[in-house]
């Protein structure tokens, strides 16, 4: 804020307040930029934080990168190395240093080409050359493959010996093109059409092996991918490893991560088929067993009914019947007559014991079984009253003056025959009986 000539309405600034003003309005007046340069003096301490200066040929600016934003760079910065750095404008106000704070950070050559990548991807997203619904399938056992690839590189080899172990039978054809550099494109481009046009291959595999972003280049060629999408073939594309994703990916019918793995989406394993055969072939035998073993169950039973329908098959089963029939028949009157005969026992049986001859013996046993009974049951009786008896009498026992007595107790008589109960019923000189378990004595009551 400017000084004022009157000096009753002058406002004074600090130079910490003069530095807070000056970050406030740099933060207010730009938005994040995007600022290109070299880096140098890159600076990371122990707090985590980095500390850098970005500087063209006719200027150079101080940077600041925090620990959370510093820990996500893919790359480590040094000196010399072009960057685009994504920052806030902004003052160290401690020196009232102007700096950036930077977001993020990125190789500048890298940075571009990815920038490219993505527009080039949208637009052909757009248009409709990564749509699903236009990929085609790939043929499952391929008489002839049509490798895009350069001859020498390690790609070529994955494939071939991937490819000879697993299925020996595919006519397999290497078309050598540059596969990195200014020319790779246009070759590509140009074997592509020629190996479409051809009609000499079931599918075509454009490959390489890994690489940074400006090698795998040629393969984000718009060119490229429109040959891709024009191929009268199926594509499959494999380039670099598996993090690295190219447009011929995105716009080929299959997308493999690594050559050798194209390699095994291409051709079928031929151990795994053999074993697959050798089980349809032992099914094959099974179910050959099976249905013999039923048509000769038929045939017997065909057979078994053609001798049935013949005349001498049918006298012969019907006398077998008519045995059969005569044997039940035995077997039946036999029964009958049995039950007969056992029932005429028990009805004589029943005849002689209603006869009073009969029924004497056993009313004379029953006679003398009561007998026993009824003595049996007295002698009981008369035990059982005995045994209470004894009881009773060991109960009134306990409980009598004489079993006191034999205990060595006495009892007191005056002369009147009185039990005497207290010394007080008694005078000196009186003359007691003291009764005993085993008699009487007699006794003076003699004064204190």
């Amino acid at each position: 804020m400017l000084e004022s000539d009157d000096t009753s309405q002058r406002h004074i600034l600090t130079p910490s307040s003069l530095n807070r003003l000056v970050r406030d309005l740099l933060g207010d007046v730009f938005p994040l930029v995007w600022i290109e340069g070299e880096l140098s003096n890159v600076a990371k301490p122990a707090s985590g934080h980095l500390y850098f200066t970005l500087k063209d040929s006719g200027a150079q600016v101080r940077c600041a990168m925090f620990k959370m934003k510093a820990a996500t760079l893919r790359f480590r910065p040094v000196d010399g190395m072009q960057v685009l750095v994504r920052a806030k404008v902004g003052l160290y106000e401690p020196r009232g240093e102007f700096q950036l704070v930077a977001e993020s950070m990125e190789p500048a050559g890298e940075g571009a080409l990815q920038r490219e990548f993505e527009q080039l991807k949208a637009r052909l997203d757009a248009e409709g050359l990564f749509a699903q619904a236009r990929k085609r399938p790939l043929p499952r056992y391929a008489r002839r493959i049509g490798v895009i690839t350069s001859a020498t590189g390690a790609a070529v080899r994955d494939v071939l010996s991937v490819m000879a172990r697993r299925w020996p039978l595919a006519d397999v054809e290497v078309l050598p093109v540059p596969v990195q550099g200014r020319e790779a494109p246009a070759a590509i481009v140009a074997m592509l059409s020629k190996a479409s046009a051809s009609q000499r291959y079931d599918v075509l595999l454009l490959t390489r092996g890994g690489g940074s972003l400006e090698d795998l280049w040629a393969f984000n060629d718009e060119k490229v991918a429109r040959a891709i999408h024009a191929s009268a073939v199926p594509v499959v594309s494999a380039v670099g490893h598996e993090i690295d994703f190219s447009i011929a990916d995105f716009v080929a019918d299959l997308r493999a991560p690594t050559p050798s793995a194209a390699a095994e989406l291409l051709v079928p394993d031929a151990a795994a088929i053999s074993r697959h055969l050798q089980q349809l072939q032992q099914r094959l035998l099974t179910l050959q067993q099976r249905k013999l073993q039923a048509h000769a169950q038929r045939v017997d039973h065909l057979f078994a009914r053609l001798q049935a329908q013949r005349p001498q098959a049918r006298l012969a089963r019907d006398h077998e019947r008519l045995l059969h029939l005569q044997r039940r028949l035995s077997a039946v009157l036999r029964e009958q007559s049995q039950r007969r005969h056992t029932r005429l026992e028990r009805l004589h049986a029943r005849l002689l014991a209603l006869h009073p001859r009969a029924r004497l013996p056993l009313l004379a046993r029953r006679l003398a079984e009561q007998d026993q009974r009824l003595r049996r049951a007295i002698a009981y009786t008369l035990e059982r009253q005995q045994t209470a008896l004894r009881h009773a009498g060991h109960a009134l026992h306990s409980v009598s003056p004489l079993a006191t007595l034999e205990r060595g107790y006495a009892i007191l008589f005056d002369d009147a025959g009185q039990v005497v109960r207290s010394s007080a019923n008694v005078s000196d000189g009186d003359t007691v009986k003291a009764r005993l378990a085993d008699g009487e004595l007699k006794l003076r009551v003699l004064g204190e």
